[in-house]
């Protein structure tokens, strides 16, 4: 068999062994009918919304619908049975898991970095600048090294989980100005730095693009090796949650989101696999 041909029979196995990790993790889902309704955290909704449209596209008869508002709607929908699946960044407290009996699936690992639009200078802050930029104390970036003009505070509402991690561990739980500007998404924190040359606000690194620029943190910056390896510690886990064990549906799309095929979607959107 000449060089070519092994190359083409090499290549072509490994294709079949990806079409039939991802069938086998789809197939259970043939013989299911319904609907699913998940909500909450917004970093979750790209892998959210491939899973869902793969698992539909396999079976016509599964409907899931998907919302955002943030882990703590998430948490509190979920628990309150308004919907099957909430997801969360961040643990769910003892006391809501006491609350509603609910159970934590966690599928990824993200973390949570400082954005600003291209056209800043500043690629770098320390903890102490950031905390003072956040706090207010700080506010012109010509006294971070950039130019003379003032900085437009952007943060997120108290339901978020991204704002909860990055609150604790990349503000070390400090003061955050009343004067933030107050957006409700990772994508509306991304729309609203990339059009506004002065602004500084966070988003989940799974969502840092080019129509963005990431800030590094006492030297390091908030990418997926840095995250993978331990070096930039503002991270957390990415859960879905149900009201007691799951069941039906909810149970087997937590359990395609820890499938091969389920990590893979995860890592395409810029998550770390947990398996």
């Amino acid at each position: 068999m000449s060089h070519l041909k092994k190359v083409f029979w090499s290549v072509l196995m490994l294709l079949s062994v990806a079409v039939i990790t991802e069938a086998s993790d789809l197939d259970k889902f043939d013989a299911e009918k319904g609907v699913l309704k998940i909500a909450g955290g917004t970093a979750h909704i790209p892998v959210m919304k491939e899973a869902a449209k793969m698992i539909m596209q396999k079976n016509s008869a599964i409907r899931i619908t998907i919302a955002g508002g943030g882990s703590g709607v998430g948490i509190k929908q979920v628990g309150e049975g308004l919907i099957d699946i909430g997801n969360a960044g961040r643990k769910a407290t003892e006391k809501e898991i006491s609350q509603y009996g609910l159970h934590m699936v966690k599928w990824a690992i993200d973390g949570v970095g400082v954005i600003v639009n291209p056209k800043n200078s500043v690629t770098s802050l320390t903890t102490k600048q950031l905390n003072e930029i956040f706090s207010g104390k700080i506010t012109n970036w010509k006294e971070v090294g950039g130019g003379d003009k003032s900085i437009n505070l952007y943060d997120r509402d108290a339901a978020s989980g991204t704002r909860s991690v990055f609150w604790k561990k990349a503000l070390k739980k400090g003061d955050v100005s009343t004067k933030a500007n107050i957006v409700v998404s990772n994508g509306a924190m991304k729309t609203a730095i990339a059009g506004d040359p002065y602004g500084i606000g966070y988003v989940s690194v799974g969502h840092i693009d080019a129509t963005v620029a990431p800030v590094a943190l006492d030297g390091v910056v908030p990418d997926l090796a840095n995250v993978k390896n331990g070096d930039y510690k503002v991270s957390r886990g990415l859960y879905s949650i149900t009201k007691g064990e799951p069941v039906g549906l909810a149970r087997l799309f937590l359990e395609f989101l820890l499938s091969p095929t389920g990590q893979k979607i995860a890592e395409s959107k810029g998550f770390i696999s947990v398996q």
